[in-house]
């Protein structure tokens, strides 16, 4: 960790891991916020690349903003998708990168990968993978990416400055960072940042 830090990293890890377990596998359940197609449609997502996928693909989105509002990605590229969850903004990013581009999804949450990487399949995306990991410590080499995206997830890491370091790493120089989360612009006193229900709430 770059800096000492005054959440319990193990639990709120442990509690990030069982909301998104609910999210993939439970889609259907009442949740805070809104995930699917709803979400899509509300973040501003092209509903034509939205309602070309199936419903596995779609159904587990659970970001808070559109990455690709800020940039279109270019044809061939090479993607990083930092917290990838079931894989919807993956997909999205493929059918904008196309069959010579490659994208990687890195995420912690088993139940999420065994999704994203079972939809892969079924899409016959072979550009497309997903890979078990940490954004503290992503399983990619030095100045892969043309492109790292992220939607919602960085918010929950507990050291964000080893995340930004390690997008840093992966990007290649002049490469592109596009997220979108949800920050606050105000001091945040210790004992909320100890609180774990604020950090996954």
């Amino acid at each position: 960790m770059t800096e000492a830090l005054t959440v319990d990293v193990a639990r709120l890890r442990d509690e990030v891991q069982t909301k998104y377990r609910g999210v993939a596998t439970a889609p259907n359940a009442t949740y805070h916020f809104h995930i699917g197609r709803v979400a899509a449609r509300r973040l501003g997502y092209d509903m034509s690349v939205v309602d070309s996928l199936p419903e596995r693909a779609v159904e587990s989105f659970a970001g808070v903003g559109n990455p690709f509002e800020l940039r279109a990605l270019a044809p061939s590229e090479r993607v990083v998708d930092a917290g990838s969850g079931a894989g919807f903004d993956s997909f999205v990013a493929e059918r904008q990168v196309g069959p010579d581009g490659h994208v990687v999804g890195i995420d912690m949450t088993p139940e999420m990968l065994v999704k994203s990487t079972a939809t892969a399949e079924v899409l016959r995306l072979d550009n497309v993978e997903f890979r078990d990991g940490l954004l503290e410590a992503m399983p990619v080499e030095d100045g892969w990416a043309d492109v790292v995206i992220s939607n919602g997830v960085i918010n929950l890491c507990p050291d964000k400055r080893a995340v930004f370091g390690e997008i840093r790493r992966v990007l290649r120089p002049g490469g592109y960072l596009q997220f979108a989360d949800i920050a606050n612009g105000r001091p945040v006193p210790p004992e909320a940042l100890r609180d774990i229900d604020l950090w996954t709430g």
